[in-house]
């Protein structure tokens, strides 16, 4: 000890010998206090065999709420397709009541459609142990399950998962099954374009696949949903909506997953907020959505464009985005800038 003051570094390992013990990961990165390195999960899901999809998505407008949504003001809007989440909190008990879906769904007149991530986990759903992340930094500890993958750093609470693990398929299942059993329409698919993050060997978990085999895990996720809801659970018109990650079509050489999906969504493909787009990509995604165009599908669109201002006609970002959806073909949702999805935004147009 000199001046007073305790020796740092020998402080510093004991914290880190302390907290190698407590995670049973060996040696701790500095970068990943508290975690470890997942482990690639060798329980790879049966990708089955694939089953048409029940149909088209009708309808000709549609509305997105994951927080806090109303059975009362869904009931009171024209949308004919609402997507919302399964609770409105995302815990079990804000879980909509069986009356509270069939006002939503206005006896069936509305298609009600509930959110499911299947290319990650979130740490506020029912299946989510606390013990498997650290609370220095939020990573996955030892007692994590192999497919628990790093945090979002987009999205705090959400953590990347190896979906093609067998444990993993159950818990989406599962969660399926409570959809199913509340009322639900059908599904709307969460972080598909998982396979492009797991294709990438960059991605910071020490651990990457083949893109093509990622993404035909994924084809075989998505139809197993499928399956397990019209086969299974006996409901052959049971509508299965993936978000995003069109470029899964590049992978799609027998047609599995566009026979499958009953429409896609797609977000941000004119304006990144307010901003445009560069031409080229809106360009380049329209050109794998037009698989679905030509299969008779329908493409549901959200850009977060509106401020809540509004402006004359047509000068006005949000009718703009209506516009340029509407004349591509595609079902428009104009969001508010906000992200937060906690409110139904209408205006005249919209529905």
């Amino acid at each position: 000890m000199r001046d007073g003051f305790p020796p740092v570094l020998p402080l510093v390992l004991v914290v880190l010998l302390l907290i190698t013990a407590l995670t049973g990961c060996g040696p701790v990165p500095l970068q990943r206090l508290g975690g470890c390195q997942p482990n690639p999960c060798d329980d790879v899901a049966d990708p089955g065999s694939t089953e048409p999809a029940a149909g088209s998505l009708p309808g000709a407008s549609w509305m997105y709420q994951l927080q806090d949504a109303s059975a009362s003001s869904i009931e009171g809007t024209a949308f004919e397709t609402a997507v919302i989440d399964y609770s409105r909190d995302g815990e079990e008990s804000g879980r909509y009541s069986a009356d509270e879906i069939a006002v939503m769904n206005s006896g069936g007149a509305r298609k009600l459609l509930a959110y499911l991530s299947i290319g990650e986990a979130e740490e506020y759903r029912y299946y989510f142990d606390s013990r498997w992340v650290s609370w220095i930094e939020g990573q996955p500890t030892s007692a994590a399950p192999c497919w628990l993958g790093r945090t979002n750093p987009d999205w705090e609470g959400n953590y990347k998962v190896q979906y093609w693990s067998e444990d993993w398929q159950r818990i989406v299942i599962d969660y399926l099954d409570r959809i199913i059993d509340d009322g639900f329409d059908g599904v709307y698919l969460d972080i598909i374009d998982a396979f492009e993050y797991w294709g990438d060997r960059y991605n910071g978990e020490g651990y990457w696949i083949d893109e093509s085999t990622a993404a035909e895990r994924m084809i075989g996720l998505v139809g197993r949903i499928a399956r397990h809801a019209r086969l299974d659970r006996g409901k052959p018109q049971f509508y299965v909506i993936p978000q995003n990650g069109e470029r899964i079509f590049e992978y799609d050489a027998a047609d599995d997953y566009l026979d499958t999906i009953s429409a896609i969504a797609i977000e941000d493909l004119y304006y990144d907020g307010t901003s445009p787009i560069v031409a080229a990509v809106t360009a380049e995604r329209k050109a794998l959505l037009q698989a679905v165009r030509d299969a008779g599908k329908p493409v549901l669109v959200v850009d977060y464009v509106d401020r809540g201002i509004r402006l004359p006609e047509p000068e006005s970002i949000v009718q703009n985005f209506r516009s340029k959806a509407l004349a591509d073909g595609y079902i428009p949702y104009a969001a508010r800038t906000d992200r937060e999805l906690d409110e139904i935004n209408t205006f005249t147009g919209q529905p």
